[in-house]
C-alpha cells in the first residue's frame, strides 16, 4: 500500500470544494424564500429572545438538556457509550519491541521532543537490551529554547526596517520562544548537538514546569529586539555601510543572548558540549553492566542513525487547503538560524495511513502531528470523531470540513505523539491506532491511546517517515526542492 505512487492532481481540492459549494449555493438559491428579519436594525431585540424561547420551551429535547447540561460537564455527559465501548486497545500490528517508561512532558509544550525522542530511543533499546530508557528531552529543550532566541534576534534584526505594528512584526513577537516545535526543528538539533540519556542531563523544575522561565525569556527578548532596532535606526542615520550596520547590530545581539545563556543555564542546568566526552554507566534487562564514553555527537551518530538517518527521515502532511504532490515551507519558521528549514509534502490521507501501516509492520515507530484537543478523552484515551453527541443534544450540526477548520483557525497541529499499533480489518485497511502519549502513565490505558481511522482523518496532520517507507513520487517531491512558501501566520506554522 505505501509502495503505490500518490495521485497527482491538476487542481487543487480546495477548488473542487468551491465548485461544489457554489454548485450547492445555486440550487439554494433556487429554493430560497426571502424573509424579513425580526430585527431591522442588525440587534437582538426583546421580542427575537422572546420567539426562541417560546420554541426552546415547546420542544422535549431542550428541556431535558437544559434539566441534565446545567449540572454536568457536557463532554463527560455526551460521551458516546457505543464509541467507548468500540474504541478497545487491542491492536493486531504492533512494533516489535516495547519501550518503556511511559514518559511525561509534565507541565511544558514540549511534545514534539518527547515524540522525538520516543522515536530515536527504540534502536538503543534494542541494541543494548534495556528495559527501560530515556534519552533526555531537556538537552533538547535548552539548545532549542536558546537557538530560538538567537533566531528571533536575527529576524529583528533583518526587519529592523519595519514599523513595530507591522503584521510580521507583531507576528514574530508573539510566541517567539515557545515550547513547541516540528520535526525537522528535531533534526537540526541532534545534528548540531546529538543527544544524551536523560541520567547525563536530567529534568530540571522549570524544564517541567516551563511557564515562568518562558514569561521571562519573551519579556526579555522583546526589549532585546527594541534594543537592536533603535541601534540599526542609529547606525543607518549615521551613513554607514550595511557590512559596519550588520557587525555591530550582531555583536550588540551576542551581547543580549548572553543573557539568555545565563537565564538558561540558571534554570535548566548547564548541559554537556556537543563534542565533550562523558562516561554512562546502565545495566541491561537482564542485569548486566555496561558503560558508553563519548560525545553527544558521537552517542546520536552511533544510535540514532539506524536503521536510517535522521535526517532522511521527512514530514508528509495532509493540507486540503492547497495542493498535493507539492512541497511547502512556512516564512520565518525555525530555531537554529541557517540550519534546516520546516520542509511538508501535501499529499492525500489514504497515503498517509499507507505509510504508517508499513511503518508498523516494518517494526518502525511513526511520530505524528494532530489536533489532539478534538473529540477526544484525555482519562480513557480515547480519540474518536463520534466520541460527544453534540449534534443529538443540541439540534446542530457540525458542519466544517478539515479544510474549512484550518482556514477558520479551528483547528491546527497542537501535538506529537508516536504511533505504535495499528488494528487492520480482513481488508488490511485501518480501523485505530495504538498512540503512545507522553502525558504519564495515569493518562488513557497506562498512558497508550486509541485513535480511531475517523479522527486520523479529520485531526491528523502530518507523520514522519524515512525515504524508504515513502512513495517514489512524494519522495521526489521533496528531493526537487521547489518549495510553496506559505506565510508565517498560516496554520501549517503551528507548533506542535
Amino acid at each position: 500500500m505505501g509502495s503505490s505512487p500518490s495521485k497527482q492532481l491538476t487542481t487543487s481540492p480546495i477548488d473542487d470544494e468551491k465548485r461544489a459549494l457554489a454548485a450547492d449555493l445555486v440550487a439554494d438559491m433556487a429554493s430560497l424564500r426571502v424573509a424579513a428579519p425580526m430585527s431591522a436594525d442588525g440587534s437582538l431585540t426583546k421580542s427575537t429572545i422572546f420567539s426562541w424561547e417560546s420554541d426552546a420551551t415547546s420542544d422535549p429535547k431542550t428541556v431535558l438538556a437544559r434539566t441534565i447540561l446545567q449540572h454536568t460537564d457536557i463532554s463527560s455527559t455526551l460521551t458516546s457509550r457505543t464509541a467507548r465501548t468500540a474504541d478497545v486497545h487491542i491492536f493486531n500490528n504492533v512494533v516489535d519491541f516495547k519501550t518503556g517508561p511511559i514518559t511525561n512532558q509534565k507541565s511544558s509544550g514540549r511534545c514534539w521532543l518527547f515524540a522525538t525522542t520516543n522515536v530515536l530511543r527504540y534502536p538503543i533499546m534494542k541494541a543494548l537490551k534495556l528495559s527501560n530508557f530515556e534519552l533526555s528531552q531537556s538537552y533538547l529543550f535548552f539548545w532549542d529554547k536558546l537557538n530560538k532566541a538567537n533566531y528571533y534576534l536575527e529576524l529583528s534584526i533583518e526587519h529592523a526596517d519595519l514599523p513595530v505594528d507591522d503584521r510580521l512584526i507583531n507576528h514574530l513577537s508573539g510566541d517567539l520562544v515557545s515550547d513547541g516545535g516540528q520535526w525537522d526543528m528535531a533534526v537540526n538539533l541532534v545534528e548540531r548537538y546529538g543527544i544524551v540519556p536523560q541520567a547525563i542531563f536530567p529534568e530540571s523544575t522549570h524544564s517541567s514546569l516551563s511557564g515562568p522561565l518562558n514569561a521571562l525569556v519573551k519579556t526579555k527578548l522583546r526589549e532585546h529586539a527594541l534594543i537592536l532596532r533603535r541601534l540599526s535606526s542609529s547606525l543607518r542615520a549615521s551613513s554607514v555601510s550595511e557590512n559596519v550596520v550588520v557587525s555591530t547590530l550582531r555583536a550588540k545581539k551576542e551581547d543580549l543572548v548572553k543573557e539568555i545563556y545565563t537565564i538558561l543555564t540558571a534554570t535548566l542546568g548547564v548541559p554537556p558540549p556537543a563534542d565533550e566526552k562523558f562516561s554512562w554507566e546502565y545495566t541491561d534487562a537482564d542485569g548486566n553492566f555496561g558503560k558508553w564514553v563519548g560525545t553527544p555527537l558521537e552517542f546520536a551518530k552511533t544510535f540514532a542513525s539506524k536503521p536510517y538517518p535522521i535526517s532522511e527521515s521527512f514530514s508528509l502532511i495532509n493540507d486540503p487547503r492547497n495542493v498535493y504532490s507539492k512541497l511547502y515551507t512556512v516564512d520565518k519558521l525555525g530555531n537554529i538560524w541557517g540550519a534546516r528549514p520546516v520542509l511538508y509534502v501535501n499529499t492525500e490521507i489514504e497515503n498517509l495511513k499507507a505509510v504508517v501501516v508499513k511503518m508498523i509492520r516494518a517494526g518502525q515507530p511513526v511520530f505524528f502531528g494532530c489536533d489532539v484537543g478534538k473529540f477526544s478523552d484525555r482519562v480513557g484515551g480515547i480519540m474518536d470523531a463520534a466520541l460527544f453527541q453534540y449534534e443529538l443534544a443540541f439540534d446542530i450540526t457540525l458542519g466544517l470540513t478539515k479544510a474549512d477548520r484550518l482556514q477558520v483557525n479551528e483547528s491546527a497541529m497542537t501535538h506529537a505523539m508516536v504511533i505504535s499499533g495499528v488494528h487492520l480489518d480482513d481488508n488490511d485497511k485501518p480501523l485505530r491506532y495504538k498512540v503512545e502519549n507522553s502525558w504519564g502513565d495515569a493518562s488513557g490505558d497506562k498512558g497508550y491511546f486509541v485513535m480511531t481511522d475517523a479522527w486520523f482523518e479529520q485531526f491528523v496532520y502530518q507523520i514522519v517517515a524515512p525515504k524508504a517507507y515513502i512513495p517514489k513520487a512524494l519522495v521526489e517531491v521533496y528531493e526537487s526542492g521547489e518549495k510553496v512558501v506559505l506565510p508565517p501566520w498560516d496554520p501549517m506554522g503551528a507548533l506542535a
